[in-house]
């Protein structure tokens, strides 16, 4: 319970510092600098959590399951409210890209901004955990901040549950509109929360290749290009493969055709 209370105060105390560097991005930067500033402390938060539910789950010390499964909804359903619009995946940067709604400076710089605050959560976290503020803490630091091997299935299995877990979480994102605006939220931390469940097991659900950067890709048990495929190609396949179905191929068999519509701005407008 200690372990789990020093955990808890960790995770508030990330949110809170990424808040007020939201907070100061919106009232001291212009809206292009904003956004990469918004990039950086969402994403920066996201891996910070992260790497404390993965800590935490690793020791485990989230008994019974349903207690790691209720933390990790809360902790995204928080992600979710506090974001501000904020991908913090850099799928969504290419997204943006091939729709032609941001340039390729543009979503360069915004995937650089995801890149780094990454990196910046990764050396944070080490620095948080060599403070030995509890017996996992002190745990990590006594293996050097080290982490094994993520995957707990082939690397061709792990990829599969890696595009089917991002595959999952975009066809949610691409028709959460038709939910209440108040249940938003809370319906995409259930589906987030559910392919965690269903493929935890097998490589971590992480379908996300900037997270996976912080979290997986410094474990040992696997070659860098071996995470790559995984942890990136895979959550890049699985959000095309999204898209494509339920923009093209579902819209070509019913007759109707999305070719030339900004897709997201019509989902938009049926919302309101």
């Amino acid at each position: 319970m200690a372990d789990l209370s020093v955990s808890l105060a960790v995770l508030a105390a990330v949110v809170l510092l990424s808040e007020a560097g939201r907070r100061a991005a919106a009232r001291l930067l212009p809206g292009a600098r904003r956004v990469y500033l918004l990039e950086a402390a969402s994403t920066f938060q996201l891996c910070c959590c992260s790497h404390e539910l993965k800590l935490l789950a690793d020791s485990a010390r989230l008994e019974p399951a349903s207690a790691g499964l209720l933390l990790t909804y809360t902790v995204t359903v928080v992600h979710l409210l506090t974001f501000r619009g904020a991908a913090c995946n850099p799928t969504a940067a290419l997204e943006s890209l091939c729709r032609r709604r941001r340039g390729a400076k543009a979503a360069a710089a915004l995937v650089l901004s995801q890149f780094a605050a990454a990196a910046a959560a990764r050396t944070v976290a080490a620095s948080v955990w060599s403070l030995g503020l509890s017996e996992v803490h002190v745990r990590i630091r006594r293996f050097g901040f080290r982490c094994f091997d993520p995957l707990g299935g082939t690397v061709l299995e792990a990829a599969a549950a890696e595009l089917c877990c991002a595959f999952t979480v975009q066809a949610a994102a691409m028709h959460v509109h038709k939910v209440p605006q108040r249940l938003r939220e809370h319906c995409l931390a259930a589906v987030i929360t559910a392919v965690v469940y269903a493929a935890g097991s097998i490589s971590g659900a992480v379908f996300n290749p900037v997270l996976a950067f912080s979290i997986q890709f410094p474990c040992s048990g696997h070659t860098y290009l071996e995470y790559c495929f995984v942890y990136w190609l895979g959550p890049i396949l699985g959000v095309a493969s999204c898209i494509l179905l339920f923009e093209k191929v579902i819209p070509f068999l019913s007759g109707k055709s999305t070719i030339g519509l900004d897709v997201p701005a019509v989902q938009k407008q049926k919302a309101q």
